[in-house]
C-alpha cells in the first residue's frame, strides 16, 4: 500500500484578533441578504448553509420551494436575529454562504477504496463552533482523513473564520452534508468501514483500537459529547487518558489525537 507523504508547517507572526471583535460575527462576504440576492443565490451553483427567514412575514414561498429542492435548511427567526447579522435592508431573508463545496458521501467511500489506501472517515456530531471546526479539518487534512461528515443541521458554519482556521485545509478535505448521520453511518458500516467512537463513557483507550482497517472515527458536539443512538452503532469505544484536573479535552485537540494515532498504526506498526 502506498502511503501519503505529509507535511505541516506552523505560521506564526498572526496578528491577534481584537478583544471587541464579536465571536463568530460572519463576515460580509459569507451571507447575502433581501428577497431578489436570495433567490439569485438559490438558483445558482453556489453552497449555501442555511437560510434565515424572518417568522412574523409569509411571502417567502419561492425560497422555501427552491432551499428545500436543494436541500438548504431553514430558520424562522425573529426580526432582532435577522438585524444582529445585518442592519442594511434584508427584507426578512439572509443566506449564509458555505466556503467549500460539499461533497457526496458515496463518491468521497468510492474514491478512497479506489486510492489504494485504507480508508479514514472523520465524521462530526454537531461540532458547532467555527474555530473548532476549521482546527479539526485542519488536523483531518494533515492525517490522510479522506472525507468529513457533518449534519446538515446543528453544524458550524463553513464559513470565512472555519477557513482561516483550517489554514486552507479545507480546500483539500472533503466535506459531506448529510441530513441523518445515523443513516450515513449505517451506509459506512454497510460499505466496510469499522465505527469507532471517541467517548468518555469507555473503559477502553484510543490505544487499544485497531485503525489498520477501514474506520469511521466520530466525535461529539462540545457540550454532550456524541448522541446516545450514534454511540450505539459503534463497534469500538474509546478514550483519550487524561491525567490532569480538567476532565476532558477541547474537541479540536481530542481529534488531532486520535487521528494521529491512526496515523502512528498505520505508518509505523
Amino acid at each position: 500500500m502506498e502511503n501519503r507523504k505529509r507535511s505541516g508547517v506552523s505560521r506564526d507572526g498572526e496578528a491577534p484578533r481584537k478583544f471587541f471583535k464579536p465571536v463568530n460575527r460572519p463576515n460580509k462576504e459569507d451571507f447575502v441578504f433581501g428577497m431578489q440576492s436570495v433567490l439569485e443565490t438559490l438558483k445558482s451553483d453556489k453552497e449555501i448553509d442555511k437560510l434565515l427567514l424572518q417568522k412574523e412575514l409569509k411571502h417567502f414561498e419561492e425560497i422555501e420551494i427552491l432551499a428545500k429542492h436543494r436541500g438548504v435548511p431553514i430558520q424562522r427567526v425573529p426580526l432582532e436575529k435577522l438585524n444582529r447579522v445585518t442592519m442594511k435592508n434584508h427584507q426578512g431573508a439572509i443566506a449564509f454562504v458555505s466556503s467549500v463545496n460539499f461533497a457526496v458521501l458515496s463518491n468521497v467511500v468510492t474514491a478512497a477504496f479506489e486510492s489504494g489506501e485504507v480508508p479514514l472517515i472523520l465524521l462530526l456530531d454537531r461540532i458547532t463552533d467555527v474555530r473548532n471546526f476549521g482546527a479539526i479539518c485542519r488536523s483531518a487534512e494533515c492525517s490522510g482523513v479522506h472525507g468529513v461528515v457533518v449534519p446538515t443541521r446543528g453544524a458550524a458554519q463553513i464559513n470565512g473564520d472555519a477557513m482561516k482556521t483550517s489554514s486552507g485545509a479545507l480546500n483539500f478535505v472533503p466535506v459531506c452534508r448529510e441530513n441523518d448521520l445515523w443513516n450515513a453511518i449505517k451506509y459506512l458500516k454497510n460499505s466496510g468501514f469499522q465505527v469507532v467512537a471517541c467517548t468518555e463513557k469507555s473503559s477502553d483507550f484510543i490505544y487499544q483500537a485497531d485503525y489498520s482497517i477501514p474506520t469511521v472515527i466520530i466525535m461529539g458536539s462540545e457540550e454532550d459529547g456524541i448522541s446516545e443512538n450514534l454511540l450505539q452503532e459503534a463497534d469500538a469505544r474509546v478514550k483519550i487518558p487524561l491525567k490532569g484536573r480538567v476532565e476532558s479535552l477541547n474537541v479540536s485537540v481530542a481529534t488531532g489525537i486520535i487521528l494521529f494515532e491512526a496515523v502512528r498504526q498505520r505508518e509505523f506498526i
